[in-house]
């Protein structure tokens, strides 16, 4: 069994709440000036890692909305292309830059629970088999619920060590 087969809709929004709650807790100690912070080891600021977690986790939930709804479903987004993510993630860190860590930090806890009440509405077949809605049947071809740990159980958990390492860098200094 691979990191992303679950054997129910219950246990994959246990990993990813889990997943969630271990990220979002290393951001307790760290001080609101420190939020942008760039530091040589790390690729990201501690706000563009929330800013980042925030884009995905509404974008694949607007890829659902809009097959839903009978739309063109555009990935990974209007005007972004996937050989060309670097760009999208900009758009990313804009958006929410104006944003305090606390107010991240929120933002993140209210769209992780969208998140997962969004997962509620799924059934078993659309989160386990391939195929069942068309922007999941895209090259790659993954289930749902793939498509939903690589946008949050995996980040979260990246991003876990990478704010870890952060904080041990600035510790230092």
């Amino acid at each position: 069994m691979s990191s992303y087969d679950y054997a129910s809709k219950l246990e994959l929004k246990e990993a990813i709440h889990a997943s969630y709650l271990r990220f979002d807790s290393e951001f307790q100690e760290i001080d609101e000036s420190q939020k942008d912070i760039r530091i040589p080891e790390v690729d990201k600021t501690p706000a563009e890692m929330i800013a980042y977690q925030l884009g995905w986790l509404h974008l694949v939930m607007t890829w659902d909305r809009d097959e839903r709804e009978g739309k063109t479903v555009i990935m990974p987004a209007p005007n972004y292309k996937w050989n060309r993510l670097g760009e999208l993630y900009q758009s990313f860190y804009k958006t929410y830059s104006h944003q305090s860590l606390r107010e991240l930090r929120d933002m993140f806890k209210l769209t992780e629970q969208k998140w997962l009440d969004w997962i509620d509405t799924l059934s078993h077949e659309e989160l386990f088999t391939q195929g069942v809605h068309n922007w999941t049947g895209t090259n790659p071809n993954w289930p749902m619920a793939r498509w939903i740990h690589i946008n949050s159980v995996a980040p979260f958990k990246t991003f876990r060590a990478k704010i870890r390492k952060w904080k041990k860098y600035k510790v230092q200094q």
